[in-house]
């Protein structure tokens, strides 16, 4: 079955949107309750302070994802450092993506962008398990310098979600910064589903990129991960 891991800054009262939860609800989800610590904090002493609240917080957080229809468990990490978290619980569950909260209501259009290294494979399979038999279209996105190679591989990429019902339309930017395009190409979509060594995502993931993916509205993002972790 299909994974994805959802980290939460849970002592912060960070929020899942329902749409987020209602579209994750064709696949297992495992919430990742997160405390970032001071380095003088040991994480035995926040877990006596924090644990019972934080647990309680994610137990109800878990419980509104088995409502939307997905089978969901919880994991409590006190922490310094965010990032080496989120990667090994991940690898942990063996989750095939990651999720980035952010605000939508219900999810009619996906954007997928195929630009970069990417696991064109695994990230087509994952939105197929994720859409199902919805009515959920889906955009496939590619920034290249070469726009006779972007026709044929999103051409194929479409025709493999057409052949599960899908909804398909594709677009091409050539020429353009990567990361600049896809935000170009936000507007009109609920959701972003891109691949973990796309163009600048793993400062989308972890902050570098942050205030100017807030600044665009940009609403979740999953990110379908390598099935090897990437080599630094």
């Amino acid at each position: 079955m299909t994974r994805v891991l959802v980290p939460v800054a849970v002592l912060e009262g960070e929020a899942v949107s329902p749409g987020l939860m209602n579209l994750l609800g064709t696949v297992d989800v495992t919430v990742l309750g997160y405390h970032v610590l001071p380095e003088q904090t040991s994480p035995d002493q926040a877990r006596l302070q924090y644990e019972d609240r934080a647990t309680a917080a994610l137990a109800d957080l878990t419980e509104e994802f088995r409502t939307a229809g997905g089978a969901a468990d919880h994991r409590l990490v006190f922490t310094h450092d965010r990032e080496q978290t989120v990667d090994r619980v991940a690898d942990e569950v063996d989750a095939q993506a990651l999720a980035i909260s952010g605000a939508t209501g219900d999810v009619d259009q996906i954007l997928v962008p195929l630009s970069g290294d990417v696991a064109v494979e695994r990230i087509l399979s994952f939105v197929e398990a994720l859409v199902g038999d919805r009515d959920i279209g889906v955009t496939l996105f590619l920034a290249t310098k070469n726009g006779d190679a972007a026709t044929e591989r999103l051409d194929t990429a479409a025709e493999a979600l057409r052949s599960s019902g899908i909804s398909v339309r594709t677009t091409a930017a050539v020429g353009r910064s990567p990361f600049a395009a896809l935000i170009d190409e936000v507007p009109g979509h609920d959701v972003i589903v891109m691949g973990e060594r796309a163009p600048s995502f793993r400062s989308l993931v972890f902050g570098e990129e942050s205030e100017r993916v807030a600044s665009e509205s940009v609403g979740p993002v999953l990110v379908v991960r390598y099935a090897e972790a990437p080599a630094e």
